[in-house]
């Protein structure tokens, strides 16, 4: 199948590529070959291209800073997202688009089905939950894949930032109030191509086996590097970071349609962070 990437130099793209390449023919385009914000360019990459399938990962995913600006968060995930289902619409391309737990407030009490009702608490979430509207509204042939604490090697995220803090400051504090079921890029990846090659089309929500607070997945992390000690973590509620934007305290999503749908659950987020550390200490040009 002939798939074009959006945002493939990210930290999902990264790992897309391992999964990706040998099996299809892809055309990865980021922010330097495709800028989503300009439906002229979109298109005409499109039309050129022609695909049989898209893959929409180009996005603004730092919460704190779409709070800031959220022109450029809606620009980018909501405006940017309905330019490419147009195009794809344009062509009858099937569209992948991923999407996340922060379109829910976490105040349900149990893990989020696909049609719970959203209610994001920031910008990031809305601007995301309009990209979701924007594809449903307009290309028949869709998937929505809601995920959530998305890790893995290479790029920023979560695991990095606790090592880069510990390493630098000989601590770190992390919010001990926010359950959610962190999720491995490289599992996310295999379910993401496992998605496109089908005509199962719909919302879907796909992450890592097991829910766990922030503090607990940083614990882990520690626990994993070895030479560092966990109780250099500092437990901290989140109102006390007064961070710009608002997260959801429980936002665990439920799986059970995806993995009923295609037969497969993705493994526990413990046995991805051991995958991630392998990969990490594998490249000796990585730093922490």
């Amino acid at each position: 199948m002939r798939i074009l990437v959006t945002g493939s130099d990210g930290l999902l793209g990264e790992a897309l590529r391992r999964v990706l390449t040998q099996r299809h023919d892809v055309i990865w385009t980021d922010r330097e070959d495709l800028d989503v914000r300009d439906l002229g360019s979109v298109r005409a990459c499109v039309q050129a291209e022609r695909p049989a399938a898209i893959i929409h990962l180009a996005a603004i995913t730092q919460v704190d800073a779409c709070e800031r600006s959220p022109e450029s968060a809606f620009e980018v995930n909501a405006l940017g997202t309905r330019y490419v289902a147009l195009a794809a619409r344009e062509i009858e391309a099937r569209l992948l688009f991923v999407s996340t737990d922060y379109v829910f407030d976490g105040a349900l009490g149990r893990a989020y089905r696909e049609y719970d009702t959203p209610a994001p608490l920031n910008v990031y979430g809305w601007s995301k939950l309009h990209g979701e509207r924007a594809v449903e509204a307009l290309v028949p042939r869709h998937f929505i894949v809601r995920t959530s604490g998305l890790f893995g090697a290479g790029r920023p995220c979560f695991p990095e930032a606790i090592l880069r803090a510990v390493t630098r400051d000989g601590c770190a504090h992390v919010v001990d109030d926010q359950v959610c079921r962190p999720t491995y890029a490289g599992d996310l990846a295999a379910a993401a191509a496992t998605i496109i090659a089908g005509e199962e089309y719909g919302r879907y929500h796909v992450a890592s086996a097991g829910e766990t607070s922030w503090f607990a997945f940083a614990q882990a992390v520690l626990e994993q590097a070895g030479s560092l000690r966990a109780d250099v973590l500092r437990p901290v509620a989140s109102a006390a970071l007064k961070r710009a934007a608002r997260r959801p305290a429980h936002s665990v999503l439920d799986t059970r349609a995806y993995e009923w749908t295609f037969g497969q659950a993705l493994p526990h987020w413990s046995e991805g962070l051991a995958r991630f550390w392998d990969e990490r200490t594998a490249e000796p040009a990585h730093g922490g």
